[in-house]
């Protein structure tokens, strides 16, 4: 079997995403292997594998110049692990990071050193996007906001080895610079430090992250000096594809995409990291194949959250919390969350931006054009909208702010105007309302309510979590038509909470009453520290809790971890930057009280009540995941059940040597021998059918085929809102199959003609069917 290095693309079956860090290196993945081919994963997908910052434990803080990370193992451990992939049949995707490079260590960094020791005339300059107006607020300097927030000079030294301190910080000094006190030596740099809440920062970062600094890839000297390693790499024939963390974070990403297609060829694969709104489409002109699959995982997340349960989740959530966690609240909350975030978070941006679509033009009022270009990045609801097919998006949201603001009418238009092609006010727009975006609804709003958490997710929609099944099948017919070989993901690196947390918190929206009675029970029977805080932890809790209901001491210990990262980034009562002590003790006390003794036995009633339904439908979502339109892309671990919560929670070492007869492994396993059996079902040119089912239990059966052509091959059957499905329902609906005779490739049953939902589930909450003769 072939993995690449010919003019054939090799579609896959499945991705296996593994996080590379010190002691998990190439020669680690190689290991695994064989666990990998039994399961019939295709290719091996590598997070960065770039040397990264001394200590990093993801890879994205990467350093120049680029090379494979030497404590992953080198180029020589790449090329033993592509050569021991490869003998398995088994590809090699790699994670790219263009849109950032590692900073946190100045002197670390050579690019980002000389960029700060020479200012403008760095041949480094042009990398980075760097604000050197008079008036970016450090008069042209390069702003670095490090400093206390008194701005006190004070403690800055120079070392022995010519290196501005600032505590822990070390900068480079300017040839010709030194003499004097070190407040003197710092004001002939070409770098302010500045206190840390002063709103200034002197070049585009990684969303907020000061650590990572943006690069210009639009400049061919940049992307050349940036991919050359990626070139050779492709040259060699050591990878298959690769994924592009965050494209929405660059100048130009359609260019961008453009010229990447060019250099790694028509054969290999290109996966974009591309958060998509529910009514937002891939734009179809980028020359990939697909998105990372985030947009996938919200529609099945969706089908298995019982509508009427939200709802009812809805009354309990303002009835304990004093505040609405309906559609409406979160829909207006989060166009509050925008405003409030490009002001407190995005000035320096936010300024940028004004000055680009100003043109410094005297006749233009930049204080109208601010409020107006705020007004539209709280309202696009996209990540960027400069792509072709929601310029329409772009116009409209204007004219329905105009309407609303007529003030704002004529700033709006000059908008819409300056935006209609390409140029630094176009991108700029589109680069602040994606970092926005991203900070003000993931890492905030997110953390802010808890109707029903599991939707509360990368890409999720917890305004409307809940999906039919008509808008399930069509737009799955649709992906499968157009978009074939994008990835579906489940876990990643990246996922507030684990696909079997989410799958148990969904539940809640079956069985509301039963929730509500035990959060009235556990508030009765502990000290709140705060009724919204602890409601979301609940939750959370609730997710992760063991089936025999003993909590360890580890778990404990992970549920303060995550307690304290989900209370900071909602900045309700603690932040980051203003840690509020005594709030952070009392609620890891209330989950030492939740978690311990009687109270315990509340939630362990509640789980043990609903662990039936919890696994049928976690099986049922990677069924799903593994047949449906597109192919999965499974996380380290995930075919095992797995708890985890967000990051770094979700890099915790895997124990490999989990039993393969697992439930859910035999699932993976199942699933990804058919898709490797029917590969032109599951290929570009395959089909997808929803299958008709007829009875009271219709609304819970989900059926659908996948074929090449007009014959259907492989047939998936299972089932959601199992904690109501009666059995007597089951037997009574009839899942009509295409023609033929079907073998059940998890029991060997047999089928023709109709099987009812009882019976194709009689052996296993899900049904993989194929065809054996027509």
């Amino acid at each position: 079997m072939t993995t690449g290095g010919s003019d054939h693309r090799r579609e896959p079956h499945a991705t296996y995403r593994v996080q590379l860090h010190a002691d998990f290196g190439f020669a680690q993945a190689a290991g695994i292997l064989d666990h990998l081919r039994e399961l019939g994963v295709s290719h091996l997908y590598l997070s960065p594998i770039g040397r990264a910052a001394e200590g990093s434990t993801h890879g994205y803080d990467w350093l120049p110049p680029p090379a494979v990370a030497p404590v992953l193992g080198g180029i020589y451990g790449l090329r033993e692990l592509r050569a021991d992939a490869a003998e398995r049949g088994i590809g090699v995707i790699i994670d790219i990071v263009p849109n950032h490079t590692g900073v946190a260590d100045a002197l670390a960094n050579p690019w980002f050193a000389d960029l700060l020791a020479n200012g403008a005339r760095s041949p480094y300059a042009k990398y980075f996007d760097v604000d050197f107006s008079a008036d970016n607020g450090a008069d042209g300097a390069i702003a670095l906001p490090v400093v206390a927030a008194d701005g006190d000079l004070s403690p800055l030294e120079v070392d022995d080895d010519g290196h501005l301190c600032y505590y822990d910080h070390r900068f480079p000094i300017a040839a010709g610079t030194l003499g004097g006190t070190p407040q003197e030596v710092h004001s002939r740099q070409h770098y302010r430090l500045v206190p840390w809440n002063s709103g200034l920062i002197g070049y585009r970062r990684f969303f907020t992250v000061n650590e990572l600094a943006g690069l210009c890839q639009e400049d061919p000297t940049v992307y050349s000096a940036t991919h050359a390693w990626l070139r050779e790499l492709i040259d060699e024939d050591l990878i298959d594809g690769v994924r592009v963390d965050h494209p929405d974070g660059l100048w130009d990403p359609q260019g961008y995409l453009r010229q990447l297609r060019a250099d790694v060829g028509d054969h290999r694969l290109i996966y974009v990291e591309k958060i998509l709104a529910p009514d937002e489409p891939l734009e179809p002109t980028l020359p990939v194949e697909g998105t990372t699959g985030y947009d996938q995982m919200r529609v099945i997340d969706a089908l298995f959250v019982a509508p009427s349960g939200v709802i009812e989740l809805a009354e309990v959530h303002e009835r304990v919390t004093g505040v609405p966690g309906d559609s409406h609240w979160i829909e207006s909350t989060e166009r509050e969350r925008k405003l409030a975030t490009l002001e407190n978070s995005f000035p320096t941006e936010h300024r940028r931006l004004v000055r680009a679509l100003t043109h410094s033009d005297p006749d233009v009022d930049p204080s109208l054009m601010a409020e107006a270009s705020a007004e539209l990045i709280a309202d696009l609801g996209v990540y960027r909208a400069d792509y072709p097919t929601l310029r329409t998006r772009l116009v409209d949201t204007a004219a329905e702010i105009a309407r609303r603001r007529p003030a704002l009418a004529e700033s709006l238009d000059l908008i819409v105007r300056r935006t209609a092609s390409p140029g630094a006010a176009t991108s700029r727009l589109a680069q602040t309302c994606g970092a926005v975006t991203a900070k003000s609804v993931e890492d905030s709003l997110f953390y802010r309510t808890a109707r029903l958490v599991s939707a509360q997710e990368v890409g999720g929609d917890p305004a409307n979590p809940a999906m039919s099944l008509a808008a399930f099948h069509s737009h799955n017919a649709t992906r499968a038509a157009e978009w074939p070989l994008a990835m579906t993901a489940s876990s990643t690196h990246d996922t507030k909470r684990g696909e079997d947390v989410r799958a148990r918190i969904a539940l809640l929206a079956q069985v509301p009453e039963r929730w509500s009675l035990a959060v009235d029970r556990i508030w009765r029977a502990t000290s709140i520290p705060d009724s919204l805080s602890c409601y979301f932890l609940l939750q959370n809790i609730f997710g992760v809790w063991p089936l025999d209901g003993r909590v360890s001491d580890a778990l404990r210990s992970r549920l303060h971890d995550y307690a304290q990262k989900a209370m900071r980034e909602a900045g309700l009562r603690t932040t980051w930057t203003e840690v509020d002590e005594q709030f952070e003790t009392a609620i890891r006390d209330w989950i030492d009280d939740v978690t311990t003794g009687p109270i315990a036995d509340i939630l362990t009633g509640l789980v043990s009540r609903v662990s039936d339904s919890w696994k049928q439908e976690a099986l049922a979502r990677k069924a799903i995941a593994i047949l449906g339109p597109g192919f999965p892309d499974i996380y380290q671990g995930t075919e095992w059940w797995d708890d985890s919560l967000v990051d770094p929670d979700n890099r915790r070492p895997v124990d490999f040597t989990q039993p393969s007869d697992h439930r859910k492994t035999a699932v993976v396993r199942a699933g990804l021998r058919l898709r490797a059996d029917h590969a032109a079902a599951f290929g570009s040119e395959g089909t997808y059918r929803s299958l008709t089912a007829a009875g009271p239990a219709a609304d819970h059966a989900i059926a659908f085929s996948r074929g090449d052509g007009r014959v259907a091959r492989v047939v998936l059957i299972t089932a959601r809102f199992t904690h109501s499905l009666r059995a007597d329902s089951a037997r009574a609906t009839a899942i009509t199959l295409p023609t033929g005779r079907w073998r059940n490739a998890l029991s060997g049953e047999i089928h023709t003609d109709a099987v009812d939902l009882a019976t194709a589930r009689a052996r296993g909450p899900v049904a993989m069917l194929e065809l054996l003769d027509t």
